[in-house]
C-alpha cells in the first residue's frame, strides 16, 4: 500500500453562501443547478488541497435533495476527501441550510464527487493516499471503495 501523504482534516473545507433572489426559482427555493455548482466548487477545492494538482470532476453520485433551501437562508457546504485511489479520489459533500431568523438548520443535500488529478499537460497523475483517523473517517473510507467498485461496474447505489 502507498504511504498516506495527508490526513483527512488537511483537505477538508467549509464554504458558506447566502441564497439571494438571483439564486432562486419561482417558488423562492434555491435552484438545484446553483447548489450543484457550489457543491462542485467545494469538492474541487478539497480534492485540489489533497493532491496539490488541478482536479476535474469525473462523476457525481447520489445527489440527494432532502429539503428545499429558501431565499435568505445560509448554505454551509462541507467537503471532505473520503478516499484516494490511483489517479482519482472521492469527495463527500454535505450541505446544511440555516435559517438565521429561526435558528433552525438541517441537512438539505449530500453527494459524492469523483475527481481525477491532472498534470501540467492535462494527463492523469497518481495521487497519494489519505489516512483516515476517526471512526467516521474510517467508515467513509471503507464505503468509498464500495461505491467505486459499483461505479466501475456500472451499478447504481441508493441512499446516503
Amino acid at each position: 500500500m502507498k504511504k498516506a501523504c495527508k490526513n483527512v482534516k488537511e483537505s477538508q473545507i467549509e464554504m458558506t453562501e447566502l441564497v439571494l433572489p438571483n439564486d432562486t426559482n419561482q417558488l423562492g427555493n434555491l435552484l438545484g443547478g446553483r447548489l450543484m455548482h457550489w457543491m462542485d466548487i467545494a469538492a474541487a477545492i478539497a480534492a485540489q488541497r489533497h493532491t496539490n494538482r488541478v482536479c476535474v470532476t469525473a462523476a457525481v453520485d447520489q445527489m440527494e435533495f432532502h429539503h428545499p433551501i429558501r431565499l435568505g437562508e445560509i448554505v454551509n457546504l462541507k467537503a471532505s476527501v473520503n478516499r484516494a485511489f490511483n489517479t482519482s479520489l472521492e469527495v463527500g459533500v454535505k450541505v446544511i441550510a440555516e435559517n438565521q431568523l429561526t435558528g433552525e438548520s438541517n441537512v438539505a443535500n449530500s453527494a459524492y464527487f469523483t475527481f481525477v488529478a491532472l498534470d501540467e499537460l492535462k494527463n492523469r497523475v497518481k495521487v497519494c493516499t489519505i489516512k483516515p483517523q476517526s471512526k467516521e473517517e474510517k467508515r467513509r473510507y471503507k464505503e468509498a471503495a464500495i461505491r467505486r467498485k459499483h461505479r466501475l461496474a456500472g451499478i447504481r447505489t441508493g441512499g446516503s
